[in-house]
């Protein structure tokens, strides 16, 4: 998974006091439960769940009552490749076997919208889209595409997840999106190995970050791996800098373009990114090198290569998993995550997801995505890994180790209290393209962060033309 999601415009975000609580929750059970190991998927002591408890899911009646669908067919489409996808694809059998339907996987391509328009007109769009922006779900809406979900899955939003969290599927007081992935995107991790023969530690502040990263570089391996071929990773980094360093206030009103590229807090956050992007040394493969490099590269070159991984340390999400399962590694042991690092008085929470939307209305569409929004499929996928669901009824001992059951723990634990992807709430022209827009601006600020004024006009000008368009 990459991107995320944001909130409606209008929807007012909860204090930055009760998100950092959460926030705290998260670092307090990660680091305790990955100094105890856990890495084999077992429950913790007491055996009982941390989240919530669900009925029969995988295999058996379920929690939630389908429909026969017998002869029916549906299409579901997303961007997802690899483990993710294939990791999707058993959930999507599970329905397939519960209800006799059909569902076929449709691999997209970003822009999803662009994908989907495509498919729009020619008279073929999939029966349901996992789309990762809220940004795009109002698109979806706007374009007539999408269409409201029925009261049954509605019942089981009401039942498993908060209010927050219902309330970003929603555009104009209506129901059109559920969220069935979300990502903790303010994460560190690290090569264990790595870390204990320079003698290094997890950092708590950014420059405690940039004093390890000088560290592990005097070791003899490279600190950073960065995936600067994929443009949202780069936004990713930016959001953390820039919600720790700035705060929730001026976050949200950058997120809705209230206030402009060229304030002098962006120039803060550029200024301090440029302190890692600038310095050859941090990078793998230099800025160069991290610009041909893609996310699932930018993990599994961490935790390859022995005692000389080609870097130290990669910054992403909890979904991190995913790529790290194709490595020997294991989370706990080889693999460790901390918290993105203060910029400013506070460590940085910022949060992700992925919402099905209905794009052709039938029985068989409204019950996958009653489907979805029920513990009995995010049961399956989290007992794969690299994945975690903001549905408080799936048991947090359905997570397959410490590390991810302390997140999901934390994320449910959050409740409301959450700020969401900043690129992922703009237009998909400014937040969401491929070379173009904020991705293409911070993969030139990443091969030239010297030029801090020049990024900030540049990013002014593409967001300003985006949100009037």
């Amino acid at each position: 998974m990459r991107r995320s999601l944001r909130t409606d415009r209008s929807h007012t975000h909860s204090t930055h006091r009760a998100a950092q609580a959460a926030a705290a929750a998260f670092i307090a059970g990660a680091l305790t439960l990955t100094a105890c190991g856990g890495s084999d998927g077992k429950k913790s002591d007491d055996g009982k769940s941390g989240t919530g408890s669900t009925g029969d899911t995988a295999g058996g009646g379920g929690s939630v009552a389908l429909p026969k669908l017998d002869g029916a067919s549906l299409e579901v489409a997303a961007v997802w490749t690899g483990p993710e996808q294939a990791n999707f694809k058993k959930v999507l059998a599970e329905f397939e076997k519960r209800t006799g339907a059909k569902v076929t996987f449709v691999p997209a391509q970003d822009p999803i919208i662009n994908f989907l328009g495509s498919k729009v007109a020619g008279g073929a769009p999939p029966d349901v889209a996992m789309l990762p922006q809220v940004g795009a779900i109002k698109q979806a809406v706007e374009k007539k595409w999408a269409k409201p979900v029925g009261a049954e899955a509605q019942a089981q939003l009401a039942k498993n997840y908060s209010q927050g969290w219902q309330d970003l599927g929603k555009i104009d007081g209506k129901q059109y999106g559920v969220y069935y992935k979300a990502a903790n995107k303010s994460l560190v991790w690290y090569n264990a190995k790595v870390f204990e023969n320079a003698g290094a530690k997890e950092p708590a502040t950014w420059k405690d970050f940039l004093s390890t990263a000088q560290t592990v570089y005097d070791s003899g391996v490279t600190p950073v791996s960065v995936g600067g071929a994929d443009g949202w990773t780069l936004t990713d980094w930016f959001e953390n800098v820039y919600l720790s360093q700035a705060g929730p206030e001026k976050y949200d009103q950058l997120a809705q373009h209230k206030i402009k590229w060229t304030d002098p807090s962006v120039k803060d956050a550029l200024t301090t990114l440029a302190q890692l992007w600038g310095n050859k040394n941090y990078l793998a493969g230099g800025p160069d090198g991290a610009l041909q490099t893609e996310f699932p590269a930018s993990v599994t070159q961490t935790f390859t290569g022995g005692d000389q991984p080609k870097a130290g340390m990669v910054f992403e999400g909890d979904f991190v998993g995913v790529n790290i399962a194709e490595t020997k590694a294991k989370i706990g042991t080889d693999a460790k995550v901390f918290p993105f690092p203060a910029v400013g008085d506070k460590a940085p929470v910022v949060s992700g997801g992925d919402a099905a939307v209905i794009l052709k209305d039938s029985k068989a569409a409204q019950a996958l995505v009653t489907f979805l929004a029920s513990p009995d499929a995010a049961t399956i996928q989290a007992k794969l890994g690299g994945y975690l669901s903001p549905n408080k009824s799936v048991a947090n001992s359905a997570y397959p180790n410490a590390v991810q059951q302390s997140m999901a723990k934390a994320l449910i634990a959050a409740g409301d209290d959450f700020r969401f992807d900043m690129s992922d709430q703009a237009p998909q022209a400014f937040g969401g393209t491929p070379g173009k827009g904020e991705w293409k601006d911070l993969q030139d600020f990443l091969k030239n962060p010297k030029n801090v004024a020049g990024t900030q006009a540049k990013l002014e000008a593409d967001a300003a033309a985006a949100y009037k368009g």
